[in-house]
């Protein structure tokens, strides 16, 4: 039985404006192009959805439900910053991890032996993770394979967990609504509903050949998971670019030599996360991130085709000189790879 989490993050754009401009927390917040653009929803937060706001909706039309709309045109780069930030907490924790857009994943912790093999204290640890070190909230949910982790992750939101264990799944997918599971779009509801699908329960008594002649493909799928059954592995075939470290202090530091203190055990759990791809090739660059107290952040990065870990120490040099005194929440090391590992193959040197 697989152990599968899906991570959500909670109203992300809007979430990371908040984040950085607290002001807005109580105010209703959209994020998309102006209404006189033609411009649409990309996000909101949780005070405009009250209004009836969603994704996608027009962004007229969204001024009209709530003219008081707070309405940011989104900083992108910053997003996919957290995002990158996000995907490295998920590494933490497993490496079969399927990111399905800039803001979830799936994370597979089958075989993880982290809390005694606990996927929910393991979805626990990545939730407090993203609170504590990135002062966002996610949600989460817990279950035998995708399509249920995924379901599970949307009934506690915001900032919840649910957990869906193999005994309960029977039971749960029974009442589950047709409209609900991931793939079956507005359309393709009405036409169920009209032959009278509405629920699981409803296609476990349907004829098996005239829900396939009717629905084909969907059909076969509705079958499946109308029975709690989705089988597809996390699809990780995206290469991976890059492996990182970090940490985040308890208490800022103010002083550049602590800063230097921390790199060997940094170094030390960058050689670990290498030795267990069991990479031995070249590099393209060497970067050291900071983040300082008030949470903007900086990346200095060389690029070398050999590993040196003296070159650590004047990366953090020049990155803690561009804060100008600012005392420093969190700092990180990583390595990226070349376009392709098919180059030369040389030994890598962490001592």
């Amino acid at each position: 039985m697989r152990k599968i989490i899906h991570v959500d993050m909670d109203c992300f754009f809007a979430a990371v404006e908040m984040r950085d401009n607290p002001a807005l927390v109580s105010l209703p917040l959209a994020i998309g192009s102006p209404a006189e653009r033609r411009g649409v929803i990309s996000t909101c937060n949780y005070v405009a959805r009250r209004y009836g706001i969603r994704s996608a909706m027009a962004t007229a039309h969204a001024l009209r439900l709530c003219p008081r709309l707070v309405l940011l045109p989104g900083r992108m780069a910053l997003y996919r910053e957290v995002s990158r930030q996000v995907m490295q907490i998920f590494a933490r924790y497993s490496e079969i991890i399927e990111p399905v857009s800039i803001d979830e994943a799936y994370i597979d912790v089958t075989d993880s032996p982290l809390f005694q093999g606990s996927a929910t204290r393991i979805a626990e640890a990545i939730r407090a993770d993203i609170q504590r070190e990135l002062n966002l909230t996610a949600s989460a949910g817990v279950a035998p394979n995708k399509f249920l982790a995924k379901i599970a992750s949307e009934r506690n939101k915001p900032d919840g967990l649910f957990v869906l264990s193999p005994p309960q799944v029977p039971e749960f997918v029974r009442q589950l609504a047709l409209s609900r599971i991931p793939g079956i779009g507005g359309k393709t509801a009405e036409r169920l509903n009209a032959v009278g699908l509405h629920t699981c329960a409803d296609v476990q008594q349907f004829p098996r050949q005239q829900l396939l002649l009717q629905f084909g493909k969907t059909g076969l799928m509705l079958l499946e998971r109308a029975y709690g059954i989705d089988e597809r592995p996390l699809n990780t075939s995206r290469e991976r670019k890059s492996v990182g470290v970090e940490t985040t202090f308890a208490v800022d530091i103010a002083l550049e030599e602590q800063g230097h203190a921390m790199l060997p055990q940094l170094l030390a759990e960058l050689s670990k996360r290498l030795q267990r791809r069991e990479w031995r090739g070249q590099i393209a660059r060497q970067g050291v991130k900071i983040k300082f107290a008030d949470f903007q952040q900086t990346t200095v990065e060389r690029s070398v085709n050999r590993f040196s870990p003296p070159l650590f120490d004047e990366l953090l040099h020049e990155a803690w000189l561009r804060g100008g005194g600012k005392p420093v929440r969190l700092v990180g090391i990583n390595i990226g790879f070349p376009a392709a590992e098919n180059s030369q193959q040389l030994p890598l040197d962490l001592q």
